[in-house]
This record gives C-alpha cells, structure tokens and sequence, in this order.
C-alpha cells in the first residue's frame, strides 16, 4: 500500500503492510547482526515452540510525528526491559536494551512515509516479538529463536476514539495466580478472544477481568489496564502479580502525580466499591487512553462520569501524555528517544 492510498484521518488499528521489517535470530548461543527485509512472512520450523507451546512473547509502542517533522519514540527502553522480563518467564534469550531500541529506530527510519502526520491522532505502531523456534517436538526451550519487529500506522483503537466506552466483568479468567499474567505473552490474548467476543455481541467494548483467585477485585480491560479517579483527588490503579504493568500505566501513575497533583494508590480495586470513583479508564500503548463510561457487574450497569461525556480528570491526563507524546508538551527525562 503506497502512502497516498492511505487516508490519515480513517485510520484504526488494522494490519497494512509497510515498506521493512528487522529480523535477527539467535543462534549457537548469540544474536546475529540482523537485517531489514521487505518479506513480511516468516519461514520457520513445523516443530517450532511458538507454534506448539507458546514460547513466544510481543510488545507495542509508539512513533509519532511532531509538528517540527521530528520523529518521537516514546519510552523504548521500558518496552525493552519488559521485553526482557517477558523473555526471562519463558526461557528465551532476549534482544539487549540498545539491541531492542536500534531495531524499533531502523523500522521507523525504513517506514517513515508510513508515519501518520502530525495533527492527524495517528502514530507508526511498532510490534517487536520474540518467538521460539527450529526443529523440536519435546516440551522444552526452542534451539533457536527469532527477533523481529514490524510497524503499522494506526489510528484510534476503539471505534469512535476518545469518548466514553461501556465495559462487562467477566466470569472468564485472563490469567492464573502465580502464571503469566504479568508477562506479555500470547497466551494471555488467547485466553481473551472468547470473552471479548461475547461481550462484543452483548454491545459492550470488552471485558474486565477480575482477580483469578478471589474474583473480587478489577486486574484488567480487556488487553489494557484500568485506573479511577476518585473525588479526594486519587488516582487509582490495580497492583497484582497477574496484573501486566503497561507502558501507558506507568506514565499516567507519574504524569498523574507530577503534573497533576494526584495521589496515586496502586492496590486492590475491588469490584463492590467502584461507586467510589467519579471517572474511570483503560489505559495501553494501542487504546492510549479509553474513558469507561460504565461497567456492568451482575446485570446492572454503574455509570462513572458520564455514558457520553469524558470526564474532566481523564481529558487532563490524556492530554498531558499525548502531548508529551508528540512533543507539544515538555516531557520527562529519559521519556522520549528522537529518530
């Protein structure tokens, strides 16, 4: 697809094919130097651990185009180190820190006509993964493993961008106690699909998920992470080893307490007291941030601020992280690695 076909402002978030991917495998022991390459179809083993067992892991962060043309990749090094994390869970070798942000600044060089322009909502999304493969059929580690990353321009995750969306608890479990919840690895979205379907179909945006072992207390939206707002000025937000701890979340916890003047409590969310938030929201690199109008918990529905209206604590923090994003806004140190 060239760059004129492509309509900015009807952009959501859907597969195009861009110009170049990074591909670099590890093997006896190492990483090689990696390549860019305009196939976008892996050629791998029948026998690979992705495929049989789920040795696999992704990330997703953002490039964005300032209104000077600059180039800003936010956070690199946070979705290195979680990359890291996630790899250490499934015994995989992962990519170095400099290795990780390198590859993401080779994609968005390579695919930089693919950058939605600045003004238009749209970001270059980067998808790096790591995923087991080479001949094997034992449940074990994979001989051989791939790195690679992909870009794709996209618009708003949710239909409709930022207003508010109404959400449904789940009586499905995302992750398990003690598992790979806190880890991003695929099996986690599988796990998803089918509540997310049934919730789709019921009108609702998606599912919540509720803690795996009580089921009393809110982790997740969806494939992103919840906070509230409360009225003494509070901002609050899930802390569970089965909780992912997202890019976007750690952000808004730091822009909510610096900028914003908020108290941030991570901690338990239970369900039975959401009354106690006047606004409420998802938050991830694909969603950004998406206001959760209301929830739905055993047939009745709790409206936060409002069904149509977004809230005025949220559109502050939205705001503030978007502008910083594409450089309207002073960011924090470390926050932003230019192209």
């Amino acid at each position: 697809m060239g760059q004129e076909s492509i309509n900015w402002d009807k952009l959501g978030f859907d597969y195009i094919k861009t110009d170049k991917r990074y591909l670099s495998y590890f093997r006896q022991g190492e990483w090689d130097n990696g390549v860019l390459t305009e196939d976008n179809v892996l050629h791998i083993s029948e026998g690979s651990t992705a495929l049989h067992y789920g040795q696999q892991c992704f990330e997703g962060l953002k490039a964005y185009r300032c209104k000077d043309g600059s180039i800003n990749l936010f956070r690199p090094d946070q979705n290195a180190a979680r990359m890291q994390r996630s790899c250490a869970r499934l015994l995989m070798p992962a990519p170095s820190t400099e290795a990780f942000i390198e590859a993401c600044k080779q994609v968005v060089k390579a695919n930089e006509r693919f950058i939605p322009p600045y003004g238009t909502g749209g970001a270059l999304y980067l998808r790096p993964f790591v995923i087991g493969v080479g001949d094997n059929i034992g449940v074990r580690t994979a001989p051989e493993f791939i790195f690679s990353v992909f870009c794709i321009p996209v618009g708003p995750y949710f239909k409709g961008g930022m207003k508010p969306h109404n959400f449904v608890i789940s009586s499905y479990d995302r992750a398990a106690p003690q598992g790979t919840g806190a880890a991003k690895v695929g099996g986690n979205y599988a796990a998803s699909l089918l509540p997310g379907s049934e919730a789709k179909k019921n009108g609702f945006a998606d599912s919540i998920y509720l803690d795996p072992l009580t089921h009393s207390k809110i982790e997740e939206v969806g494939s992103a992470n919840f906070f509230g707002i409360t009225a003494n000025n509070e901002f609050v937000t899930p802390k569970s080893p089965s909780v992912l701890p997202g890019i976007t979340r750690l952000s808004l916890i730091e822009l909510a307490q610096s900028r914003l003047g908020l108290k941030v409590v991570e901690g338990d969310v239970l369900i039975d007291k959401i009354s106690d938030f006047t606004e409420a929201g998802a938050c991830g690199t694909a969603a950004v941030i998406t206001p959760i109008g209301g929830i739905e918990y055993q047939g009745k529905l709790h409206v936060f601020h409002s069904e149509t209206e977004v809230g005025p604590v949220t559109q502050r923090l939205y705001k503030e992280l978007t502008g910083v994003q594409t450089g309207d806004v002073e960011a924090p140190a470390g926050w932003i690695v230019k192209v």
